[in-house]
């Protein structure tokens, strides 16, 4: 038998998610994490008050004001008694804002902050990604520059071929490079919100709280939405944001890593014939054994890393066809 879910647990759940978060990418921040957690938890009930639900503007202070009052040792040791996760840290926020914790999540699922959550870290994400493409570009730009008349061997197949600039290989680079910032603008340009859409999409239980006004909801979503910065929401949808989303972000970090990996790979053969080879510093040590050996480590880790990327991004597709 399945309990109707208290207003507390949706807020537990969601807590849950950052804790996993915070953990499973702990190279970020915790306050990057908690600073968006906090965002998205606190936008629905400053919405809903800024629509005429019964939520007083005190209840939305609070909330804010202890956003980042998630006592983990409290829910650990509540777990241990209770021995229900989701409980445990109902507990625990119930403690920490016990004046607002009837209307924390008022109508909404766990999806609603770990959705939105995730659509804003992958948006963030992106732009911070693009600034990063962009340097590569204008290093290799200023590279291309410089050596744009020193010839050097070209090849096909890898054998010799005809004669070609170290400036002119660079813009191959290059170009690769710039296809995928206009295929990263793309989806830039066309990331939705989720939004508040109830346990199946409906807003069935925003539709008993507005008393079937649905142009509340609609404005409610807006208002949600623009508040992150998302200029749309998507225009139907379940619980979940669809996961062709994720499919097409990585996509997306698929090409980039191709690109990386071709022009590292390139790189490491032309250390070979030394053409062209990576910085070496003054007290470097290529090998224990041979003194004399210059091995192309950052290219073997880019290519690396590319390759487990590029394999990466099969995931997202398995998920989203069975969505």
């Amino acid at each position: 038998m399945i309990r109707r879910m208290g207003k507390g647990d949706l807020d537990a759940v969601a807590a849950i998610w950052l804790d996993a978060n915070r953990e499973a990418h702990d190279f970020i921040p915790a306050a990057y994490w908690l600073g968006h957690f906090a965002e998205v938890r606190t936008a629905l009930a400053r919405a809903e008050h800024d629509l005429g639900l019964p939520i007083t503007a005190e209840q939305v202070a609070e909330l804010e004001a202890h956003i980042d009052d998630i006592d983990f040792e409290c829910a650990a040791q509540r777990e241990k008694e209770v021995r229900h996760d989701v409980m445990a840290h109902v507990y625990a926020y119930g403690k920490a804002a016990p004046g607002a914790a009837g209307v924390i999540h008022l109508g909404a699922t766990s999806c609603y902050v770990t959705d939105n959550g995730d659509l804003i870290l992958y948006r963030d994400g992106l732009r911070y990604l693009r600034g990063e493409l962009l340097g590569v570009l204008k290093n290799l730009a200023a590279f291309a520059e410089k050596y744009k008349s020193l010839p050097t061997l070209g090849y096909t197949h890898y054998q010799p071929a005809q004669l070609v600039t170290v400036g002119k290989r660079a813009t191959l680079w290059m170009q690769d490079f710039l296809s995928d910032l206009e295929e990263l603008d793309h989806v830039l340009a066309h990331m939705k919100f989720l939004g508040c859409r109830g346990t199946t999409g409906t807003e069935a239980s925003f539709l008993d709280l507005f008393d079937g006004d649905t142009d509340k909801i609609d404005r409610m979503n807006r208002q949600i939405s623009a508040e992150f910065g998302f200029a749309h929401c998507f225009d139907v949808c379940g619980q979940t944001y669809p996961r062709k989303v994720d499919s097409r972000i990585l996509n997306c970090l698929s090409s980039m890593a191709q690109s990386a990996y071709r022009m590292a790979n390139d790189i490491r053969l032309l250390q070979h014939d030394r053409q062209l080879e990576e910085p070496f510093e003054k007290e470097q040590i290529g090998s224990s054994a041979m003194a004399y050996k210059r091995n192309p480590m950052r290219s073997e880790r880019i290519c690396s890393l590319a390759r487990y990327l590029i394999l990466d991004a099969a995931n997202a597709p398995m998920t989203a066809s069975v969505q």
